[in-house]
């Protein structure tokens, strides 16, 4: 190759990089909006609407051009500082390719032993065809008159051959958070041989208290947590796990490379996530803003919805007279849908503050 060749190429790869860090930075303020040039409203997956943050999008474009190269450091980073907040160690921490994986290998552990596992009905179920296949049963416990998760219930469910409970906490897709006392007090009362799988996608969206203090306390909790939500990071895929030395050593070895699961870019982009409180504090404002806002809508409606403290808004339109599905859909807004068999109840995620007046506006103009 010669020097005019070499010269034409290190200018597309400037010019390629140049488009990188314009796609990842093109706008300039603190906080963004994600856009989709359908201009469609997609509220169905409980995604954060602003982000990712600028300092997030900023690491990520510098990342691109470290991606010829293992994240081995920058992973072990990461973990030290997930680790850190909490008071543990880096042995306490499992990197994985979004919770949804993490959960799934938790799942796969439990179902060495065979039998089954107890979750609440309706909640997140990812991984539970997974579960299904790997020839554990469910054991299905209905959610209370009030939409709670009935602890009582679930306790009465596990028998010899419960291998793992399944919370989601606050739960999905009612987005009621269980009681911090009462959850000690289940977990306690759980046989250590059952693994308490604790899924704790929406705690900081009002700073639900976490069971993260309760590992040393009890080596069969596992808790998944992720930057898929508050830290508007669901496509970059990472998530992590929290648990006893010994059953995060046991889960980690049952990833075929251990924590080598999320990219380069993803890694630098949690790290930058986690140091911009400013965002975080953004996104739950806005957040608990814009759920007011529906809510207040759902009032005037006449429509009945959960205490919700999360990113969705889970309510009954038994009493609205249109077809609440199709009004929306009419109106290019996407994302209702039910979770319960043969109910009127649905789930639906909270956009930005002018996606959820154009919600309440369509609704009210359907009614």
């Amino acid at each position: 190759m010669n020097r005019r060749q070499l010269i034409k190429q290190a200018g597309f790869a400037t010019a390629a990089f140049a488009m990188s860090r314009d796609l990842f930075a093109a706008n300039t303020s603190v906080f963004t909006q994600s856009t989709f040039i359908d201009e469609w409203i997609y509220l169905g997956s409980n995604e954060n609407p602003h982000g990712p943050s600028k300092a997030a999008r900023e690491a990520m474009s510098k990342a691109l051009l470290s991606t010829n190269r293992y994240q081995w450091k920058e992973s072990a980073k990461l973990i030290s500082a997930l680790a850190q907040p909490h008071r543990l160690t880096d042995k306490n921490i499992l990197l994985g390719a979004g919770s949804s994986e993490l959960l799934g290998l938790t799942t796969l552990f439990a179902s060495f032993k065979k039998g089954n596992i107890i979750a609440p009905d309706p909640t997140f179920r990812l991984w539970t065809t997974a579960a299904q296949h790997m020839g554990l049963q469910i054991k299905w416990i209905p959610l209370t008159e009030e939409k709670d998760t009935d602890l009582t219930a679930m306790h009465s469910a596990i028998d010899s051959d419960t291998s793992m409970v399944y919370l989601c906490n606050p739960n999905n897709p009612t987005g009621i958070p269980i009681p911090d006392q009462e959850l000690r007090d289940f977990i306690k009362a759980v046989p250590s041989h059952v693994i308490v799988l604790m899924d704790e996608a929406y705690t900081e969206f009002e700073d639900i208290p976490s069971t993260v203090p309760l590992i040393d306390e009890f080596p069969n909790l596992v808790i998944a947590k992720t930057f898929s939500k508050i830290y508007g990071l669901a496509g970059a895929r990472i998530g992590y796990l929290l648990g006893n030395e010994k059953i995060i050593e046991s889960l980690g070895n049952l990833q075929p490379w251990q924590n080598a699961g999320p990219s380069a870019v993803s890694v630098a982009a949690a790290l930058a996530s986690l140091q911009d409180q400013d965002f975080v504090t953004y996104c739950k404002t806005e957040n608990a803003k814009n759920r007011a806002i529906y809510h207040q809508g759902l009032a005037d409606l006449g429509l009945r919805h959960t205490p919700s403290t999360t990113s969705f808004s889970y309510f009954d339109t038994a009493n609205y007279p249109g077809n609440f599905v199709a009004t929306l859909e009419q109106n290019k807004i996407m994302g209702a849908r039910s979770f319960e068999e043969n109910s009127t109840w649905m789930r639906l995620s909270i956009g930005t503050t002018e996606e959820m007046k154009q919600v309440v506006s369509a609704l009210k103009a359907g009614s």
